[in-house]
C-alpha cells in the first residue's frame, strides 16, 4: 500500500526528536490551526524578597521554541481557537441572563429582550422561503432592464441563489457597501438614543432615568446572504446600580419593546424588520429561552463576511478580486469598495481596507460595561487556571506575592510540514474530551460512549 505524501509527512515529523514536547505544546494550544512560535524566556521572583524562583527559556526546549495559541475568532481561520472564543461568547452572554460568573442570579427578573434589526432593501434578491413557490405569471411586472422582478422558485437554505439579486443592474450597490460601512455608527448612535426614548416613555428626565435605571445589552453582528449586516442584540433594563440591582416595577419587558422600536423608528437608516422576543429562563409560547439565545448570538460570533459569499482575509491590490473565489455578488461589492474608496467624501470610511468584509468595519460582538463579565476576564482566568496546573506537575511551590518578568520575540507562525495531521489528531481528540464533559454534566448517568455518540447541550439548543 502507498502512502499519501501527507502520511509519510506526518510519519517523518513523528520520528524527529522533539516531537513529544511539540505534540504537547499543540494540545495546549487546543490544537490551534495557526500557532505562533516565540523565542524568549520568563523570570518568577518572590516580590517581596527578590529571589528568582523558576527560571523558562525557549533555548532549552528540544524545539527551541514555544507555541501559543493564535487566538482568532473566525472558523474559517481556526477551528480551535474560535471554538474557544464560541464558549467564551456562550458564557458571556448566558450570565447576563441567568447569572454567574460573579453577577447574581436575581438578574434572570430583569426585564430583557432578543432583538433583530436589519439593513434596508437596496434591491431584490432572491430569498429563502418557508411556503411553496409562486406560481410564474405571464404578467409578472419587470424592471427597466428586462428582467423579472419576482422570482416564481423556492429555494432552500442552502441554495447558492439565495442573496443574490434578481438584477444586477437595479441593485443599489453603492447604497449596500455604504450601509456597511455605517452599520456601526448606526448602533452606536442607536444605544445613544435609547435612555432618551426611555425617559420620555416614562415622562422623567435623562437625570432622573440614570437614578433610576440603567440599560445593559450585548449585541453581535451577523452577514445576511444578501452581504449585509444585521444585529442581534439582547437588551436588558437594570437598577441604577447594574445587574445587582433589580429595576422599578414600571420598567417591563413592554416597556422596553416600546422604547426599541421608537428609537429605531427614529433613524431611517434601519431596516422595516425589527424582531422583538422576550427572553425567559426556559421556553416560553410568546418568547424564547435565555439558553437558546446565548447559542445563537455564541455561534454566529465566530462568523465574519465569509458566510456571505467572500474572503476571510484583505485584499491587497485590485487585480486580486477577478480571481477571487467568491460570488458573483460580492464581488462587485468588494469592486464598489475599491472604488469608492478614491473619492474624498468616503476616505475616512477605509473601504479598500475592509473590502472583503464588504465595507463593514466594526466589532463583531461588543456589550455594555455592566451587562456581564468581560471577555478579558473569562481568558484571564483561563491562563491562570493553566499556570497553576503547570506549577502542580512541576512541583513549583510559590509564595503568596510573586512577580513575573518576560520577555517574548516573535519567530513565526503556523504549521510546518507533517505537523497539520497531528494538530488536527489533538484538536479532534479535545473536541471529544469536551464534548463528553458536556454531555456528563447534563446527565451523569450517561457513559462515555453515549457521549461521545452525541451531541453538544449547546449543538442541540440550536437545533431545537
Amino acid at each position: 500500500m502507498t502512502l499519501s505524501p501527507d502520511i509519510m509527512a506526518a510519519l517523518h515529523r513523528a520520528a524527529m526528536p522533539d516531537f513529544a514536547r511539540w505534540q504537547r505544546m499543540v494540545y495546549a494550544t487546543g490544537g490551534c490551526a495557526q500557532p505562533v512560535r516565540l523565542h524568549g524566556e520568563r523570570f518568577t521572583l518572590d516580590r517581596r524578597t527578590g529571589e528568582v524562583l523558576d527560571v523558562y527559556r525557549t533555548a532549552d526546549e528540544p524545539t527551541g521554541y514555544l507555541l501559543t495559541a493564535c487566538g482568532n475568532r473566525r472558523a474559517s481561520r481556526c477551528p480551535a481557537c474560535s471554538a474557544t472564543y464560541k464558549d467564551d461568547t456562550y458564557h458571556l452572554i448566558i450570565s447576563g441572563l441567568r447569572g454567574g460568573k460573579g453577577v447574581p442570579e436575581e438578574v434572570s427578573q430583569h426585564p430583557r429582550v432578543f432583538a433583530t434589526f436589519t439593513a434596508p432593501s437596496f434591491g431584490a434578491v432572491h430569498a429563502h422561503r418557508q411556503s411553496a413557490p409562486c406560481r410564474p405569471r405571464r404578467d409578472r411586472p419587470v424592471c427597466p432592464h428586462g428582467r423579472p422582478e419576482g422570482c416564481g422558485q423556492r429555494h432552500d437554505r442552502d441554495d447558492p441563489q439565495v442573496g443574490q439579486p434578481l438584477c444586477v443592474d437595479c441593485y443599489d450597490y453603492i447604497g449596500a457597501v455604504l450601509w456597511n460601512a455605517r452599520a456601526g455608527a448606526l448602533w452606536r448612535e442607536f444605544t445613544k438614543a435609547m435612555p432618551s426614548t426611555l425617559a420620555r416613555l416614562l415622562s422623567i428626565t435623562r437625570a432622573e432615568l440614570r437614578r433610576t435605571a440603567r440599560l445593559s445589552y450585548a449585541k453581535v453582528a451577523e452577514y445576511q446572504a444578501r452581504g449585509l449586516v444585521h444585529f442581534h442584540a439582547v437588551i436588558r433594563l437594570d437598577g441604577p446600580d447594574g445587574p445587582t440591582d433589580r429595576p422599578p416595577e414600571e420598567l417591563t419587558v413592554e416597556l422596553l419593546d416600546q422604547a426599541i422600536r421608537q428609537t429605531a423608528a427614529q433613524d431611517a437608516q434601519w431596516g422595516r424588520q425589527l424582531d422583538i422576543r422576550p427572553v425567559y429562563v426556559f421556553n416560553e409560547l410568546d418568547g424564547v429561552s435565555d439558553q437558546r439565545v446565548a447559542a445563537y448570538v455564541a455561534k454566529y460570533a465566530t462568523k465574519g463576511a465569509e458566510s456571505a459569499g467572500t474572503v476571510d482575509r484583505p485584499i491587497r491590490q485590485s487585480w486580486e478580486i477577478a480571481r477571487l473565489p467568491v460570488t458573483e455578488h460580492a464581488r462587485r461589492m468588494i469592486y464598489t469598495c475599491f472604488s469608492l474608496a478614491e473619492l474624498p467624501d468616503h476616505r475616512d470610511l477605509l473601504l479598500r481596507q475592509w473590502a472583503h468584509m464588504l465595507g463593514y468595519r466594526g466589532h463583531f460582538s461588543t456589550k455594555s460595561r455592566h451587562y456581564s463579565i468581560r471577555l478579558g476576564d473569562l481568558r484571564q482566568a483561563r491562563a491562570d487556571f493553566r499556570a497553576e496546573q503547570a506549577r502542580l506537575l512541576t512541583g513549583l511551590t510559590l509564595p503568596a506575592e510573586t512577580l513575573t518578568v518576560a520577555e517574548w520575540r516573535y519567530a513565526g507562525n503556523g504549521l510546518r510540514n507533517g505537523e497539520p495531521f497531528w494538530t488536527k489528531v489533538a484538536r479532534q481528540r479535545i473536541a471529544t474530551a469536551r464534548l463528553i464533559a458536556r454531555q456528563r454534566e447534563t446527565d451523569p448517568a450517561l457513559t462515555m460512549a453515549e457521549c461521545a455518540a452525541g451531541r453538544s447541550p449547546s449543538e442541540a439548543v440550536l437545533n431545537t
